[in-house]
């Protein structure tokens, strides 16, 4: 068969999701560096907060959540009760809950054990890209989604790890002079304005951060879990009337 003869072949469904993955990955490649430095960040400050190396690896793979660690982190070290470091993780990480609503009928069609798989590698990341390849008139097409949604979360994954890893093992050895929590809320910070993506994202960002700074005083870094709270919640509210506006 010809090169001529071969480009006009139609896609096998193999082509289309290998085009999907490689469509993912260079949707979130931009995001990478960040994600490893951000990642960095956090693996030092489990091993400063007074975690074993095994814990903190622990923590790194199995809780996999970057502001649920960092809020929790220094509950454990005030020695804070245990249902405040869970409360604060929970809170924090109930975005998830809107993302998984947003993003799971796209995968209804798949048997539980794979949406579960699928949802550890949920992220923010994964929220802010997913939806504009496939909004929700899309719902019914299953095509490409598995592995567009697999490019993102995969190599999401690796570089979140990697810079946790790095973290851990130099957390030692890097000394605070240096500014690595700096950079890394630098490195946050140009992960998430991308994702401030409409009024009712904006309106939340500006709320919680007024509360964080007003409630600083607060023990148990309480001032954090009520900055979240009150801050979903304005987004939340200025999204039900804007959308109410829009339906006028």
């Amino acid at each position: 068969m010809s090169n001529t003869q071969a480009s006009m072949a139609p896609e096998t469904s193999v082509d289309l999701e290998k085009r999907a993955y490689r469509e993912g990955f260079r949707a979130c490649a931009p995001t990478m560096l960040g994600i490893g430095a951000w990642g960095m960040v956090t693996g030092m400050a489990m091993v400063k907060t007074g975690l074993t190396l095994w814990q903190a690896l622990g923590m790194t793979f199995l809780v996999f959540a970057g502001s649920a660690q960092l809020a929790a982190l220094p509950l454990i070290a005030a020695n804070a009760p245990v249902w405040v470091v869970f409360l604060t993780a929970l809170v924090v990480n109930l975005r998830f809950v809107i993302f998984a609503a947003a993003i799971a009928p796209h995968f209804a069609h798949l048997p539980w054990y794979r949406r579960l798989w699928h949802g550890y590698f949920n992220a923010d990341i994964t929220m802010a890209l997913f939806p504009r390849r496939f909004p929700a008139e899309t719902v019914h097409q299953t095509e490409g989604k598995v592995s567009f949604f697999n490019g993102i979360g995969y190599p999401n994954w690796c570089a979140w790890q990697a810079g946790s890893v790095i973290g851990i093992l130099l957390a030692s050895q890097i000394p605070e002079s240096w500014g690595i929590g700096f950079a890394g809320t630098l490195a946050l910070l140009a992960i998430t304005i991308p994702l401030t993506i409409n009024s009712a994202a904006l309106v939340g960002v500006i709320v919680a951060s007024i509360v964080a700074i007003a409630a600083t005083s607060l023990p148990y870094r309480l001032g954090l879990l009520l900055a979240v709270i009150v801050g979903m919640t304005a987004a939340m509210v200025v999204d039900t009337y804007l959308d109410k506006k829009e339906k006028a």
